[in-house]
């Protein structure tokens, strides 16, 4: 790979400001989102940003596990071939959670120096941007991400448990939706979420107690740039498990940890701005769509039971669609409703913005991020109409219209032209392939409910 001066200045700078610097994490982000990658010593880091690393292209055909999917053509059909790595610019930043002087930075993977590498997530989102760039717009977005702190012991049955709370020694066990007391009880961590958030540069902004014991939720700010938002949500949730490890706790994204209780979402909020930076989902009647935002919600109804297995990716993830939970069970929208999948919150019309709530906190930002800007993207290009508001209780006025099981998410993916247009074939096969394969080896094992259940009674 060709010599980066600017780069190489980033880094010498960042040596220059920590000479007590032990090693780096380099990391990939994977099809799960998973953090891929290797640990150098802090002497290789120049060369890494001058020249790049090599990683296998097979890191995106693993699957939750870290087995390779073979089927995806990209393991031992290409050799398990290398694939050239650059670093992303502005990501490296100290780890403050580490006991020993440590650095990390994201890594991109590329198929050639400058060219695209066709499986790589951050790709699809960064090639969906361009064309809103080509549209003259550009997509002002926010993540917010809800997680459940654990106990780090299970129950004997090997379920999770809610943590005790570090002020009063009770384990939680009510839900205290937007406590307040609830943040302090936790604040020691949650102080030392926000400074490792803000050491790195990730402008998390607010935590809130959610809609269940144990679960809160973390918000990143907007910012004009969809690619940044998701390396910024992946880094994220990488501070919250590293901090909560270290305070005692476990940390997990998955979308139904417990059976009983309020899933995890990641809502992305999403407006869009013309080449003067004005918001051109603002509208002049409040409460009434104009006519670009209408065809971009038209559009996320129209493609959204197409791109579920995106926003949804595991056979957990639709255990969340359950009445009562705020979570859609068809495409709807509506103006401040959090019964629907697209809503418009109140506010300012120069800050009309649409808030989409489908998809789990278990999803692949890039992806779900992809998800929903082309499905804005093919609305507004296709001059979409846009279906009637819901008001009230969406649940009870609706009837699912989106898929909600694993078996038919991904059906409705592989045989989407939309998906195959939006993401490319090659991708989506690979995408698909890595999930079918965690999918049948999910299936694969006898679960205890099972022998409870059949045992005795067959």
């Amino acid at each position: 790979m060709p010599h980066n001066i600017a780069a190489s200045i980033e880094a010498e700078a960042f040596l220059a400001a920590h000479p007590d610097l032990v090693g780096v994490d380099l990391l990939l982000p994977d099809q799960h989102g998973v953090l891929r990658g290797k640990r150098i010593p802090a002497h290789e880091l120049l060369k890494v940003y001058e020249q790049g690393i090599y990683l296998p292209g097979s890191v995106f055909a693993l699957d939750i596990n870290g087995n390779t999917v073979e089927s995806t053509g990209i393991g031992f059909d290409t050799g398990d071939c290398d694939q050239p790595c650059r670093v992303v610019p502005h990501s490296l930043a100290m780890v403050p959670w580490q006991n020993k002087p440590m650095a990390q930075c994201l890594l991109t993977m590329e198929q050639r120096p400058g060219e695209a590498y066709f499986a790589n997530p951050r790709h699809v989102l960064d090639q969906i941007c361009d064309q809103f760039q080509n549209q003259g717009l550009t997509p002002m977005v926010a993540v917010e991400l809800e997680f459940y702190l654990t106990d780090v012991n299970r129950l004997e049955s090997g379920l999770l448990q809610p943590p005790i709370a570090p002020i009063t020694g009770l384990r939680e066990a009510d839900t205290q939706v937007y406590a307040v007391d609830n943040l302090d009880d936790y604040s020691a961590l949650l102080d030392d979420i926000m400074l490792a958030a803000h050491a790195q540069k990730i402008p998390a902004s607010t935590a809130v107690a959610e809609y269940a014991p144990g679960q809160f939720e973390i918000n990143l700010q907007h910012i004009a740039d969809p690619v940044l938002a998701c390396d910024q949500a992946i880094l994220l949730k990488r501070i919250i498990k590293s901090v909560s490890q270290k305070h005692g706790f476990g940390a997990t994204f998955m979308a139904k940890p417990y059976a009983d209780q309020a899933g995890s979402g990641m809502h992305i909020h999403m407006s869009l701005l013309d080449a003067n930076g004005v918001n051109v989902f603002a509208c002049n009647e409040q409460n009434q769509p104009n006519t670009l935002l209408s065809r971009a919600l038209a559009g996320l109804q129209a493609t959204m039971a197409e791109t579920m297995a995106l926003l949804c990716p595991k056979v957990n993830s639709y255990r969340r669609f359950q009445p009562d939970f705020f979570v859609a069970m068809a495409p709807t929208w509506g103006v401040d409703n959090r019964t629907v999948a697209l809503r418009i919150p109140n506010g300012c019309s120069t800050a009309t913005r649409i808030e989409h709530r489908v998809s789990g906190a278990d999803a692949n930002p890039y992806l779900a991020m992809s998800a929903l800007l082309s499905g804005a993207l093919h609305g507004i290009n296709n001059l979409l109409i846009l279906g009637p508001q819901t008001t009230g209780n969406g649940a009870e006025k609706v009837a699912p219209s989106l898929p909600l099981n694993w078996v038919d998410a991904y059906a409705m993916l592989s045989n989407s032209k939309f998906a195959k247009d939006a993401f490319g074939a090659e991708f989506l096969h690979v995408y698909i392939q890595v999930q079918q394969q965690e999918y049948n080896e999910f299936n694969r094992h006898v679960s205890r409910l099972e022998i409870d259940w059949y045992q005795r009674t067959l």
